[in-house]
């Protein structure tokens, strides 16, 4: 099945894609990686109207919903953009009321998930006394500037989503190869919370779904930008003569890749589609996007690199941006392996134990 766009679908991906160009080329990426900004291009989304997209507009966002978000972090891994506070914004924004997320909407308040972003989809809450909340949370996307926290618990009243202000925590940035995004520990010592809502599982499960959608499109667009630099380089560089386009290895390569891409791009926006319409069997949708297109995408990265030769390994070159995004998106909110075993229990059932 081939996923058709609408046309105004077509009309926003388009305009995201041309006002990232002339506002966030990659050397603009660049340069606010290696100079430590890279949270302007927030504030630019902000400004501009796109953080707003997705969102009901009565919580002063501009309509829509996941698959607009979605189509948008498929556009951010087009042009590699260093989104880590959007996506952050979008996967705690089903957790928030309406007056913290038309705060966020407004960027008048900044908000996290503390939840490791490499063990979904099963989270382990921590532990609330009567004292506050207690433990450490590894590899926290967005954390760094939040100003609240969304932190799963678990105490004498059962699950639940506690609020504690960012001067209960202590945060260590993590020191990631691909640094356009950015993750923390987060650690709290008997902190004060403000509010506990009560939470179980299902609550985390969609949450859980809506990052594995939006991790996929992000390596979509990953994987349809080193796509076509494999096809314009493929045009340029010669040996023994002849542009190595016109080498049949090369040829399937390029090929295959298309492949990728394709069905990524139905897999990634049925699921988008699927949570939107609120179906029962969505995440398993979200699961086999996040598995099959990450992974796909990691192999893609290699397959470009192959193409490119030893040029692809080095600074200077456009593709070392994309593969190293692409490589993270794979383990990022759970690996292929975790949501395929999801995927076999939806469909299977629980495992029989001895």
């Amino acid at each position: 099945m081939h996923w058709e766009l609408s046309e105004e679908h077509e009309m926003f991906a388009t305009s995201l894609r041309d006002w990232l160009a002339a506002r966030f080329p990659l050397e603009t990426v660049r340069q606010l990686v290696d100079g430590g900004e890279p949270n302007s291009f927030d504030d630019d989304l902000i400004a501009d109207g796109w953080w707003g997209v997705g969102y009901s507009e009565t919580a002063g966002g501009q309509g829509g919903g996941m698959v607009e978000l979605a189509l948008a972090a498929r556009e951010f891994g087009r042009a590699s953009a260093a989104d880590t506070r959007w996506l952050a914004a979008a996967l705690v924004a089903p957790l928030l009321t309406p007056a913290e997320l038309a705060a966020q909407l407004s960027g008048e308040q900044r908000f996290a998930l503390a939840v490791p972003a490499d063990r979904v989809p099963e989270w382990r809450p921590l532990a609330l006394t009567g004292a506050g909340v207690t433990g450490t949370v590894h590899h926290v996307l967005g954390a760094v500037g939040a100003q609240v926290y969304l932190v799963p618990v678990t105490g004498d009243d059962g699950d639940g989503i506690a609020r504690v202000p960012a001067s209960g925590a202590t945060v260590a940035a993590d020191d990631l190869l691909a640094r356009i995004r950015q993750t923390a520990d987060v650690s709290f010592e008997l902190a004060a919370v403000t509010e506990v809502e009560p939470a179980g599982s299902t609550v985390l499960e969609q949450v859980a779904a809506r990052a594995a959608a939006l991790t996929a499109a992000d390596a979509l667009g990953a994987a349809e930008r080193m796509l076509e630099l494999s096809v314009t380089y493929s045009k340029q560089r010669k040996q023994f003569g002849r542009f190595i386009g016109s080498f049949q290895a090369v040829q399937h390569a390029c090929a295959q890749m298309l492949v990728t891409v394709e069905a990524g791009f139905s897999s990634t926006l049925y699921a988008a589609a699927a949570l939107d319409a609120g179906r029962e069997d969505a995440v398993t949708f979200a699961a086999v996007a996040k598995a099959q297109v990450t992974a796909s995408a990691a192999q893609l990265a290699d397959s470009a690199l192959t193409v490119h030769g030893a040029i692809g390994y080095t600074w200077e070159h456009d593709l070392q941006v994309f593969y190293k995004r692409a490589k993270l998106d794979r383990p990022l909110y759970g690996t292929p392996t975790a949501w395929n075993e999801r995927i076999a229990t939806a469909l299977l059932g629980e495992p029989a134990t001895a």
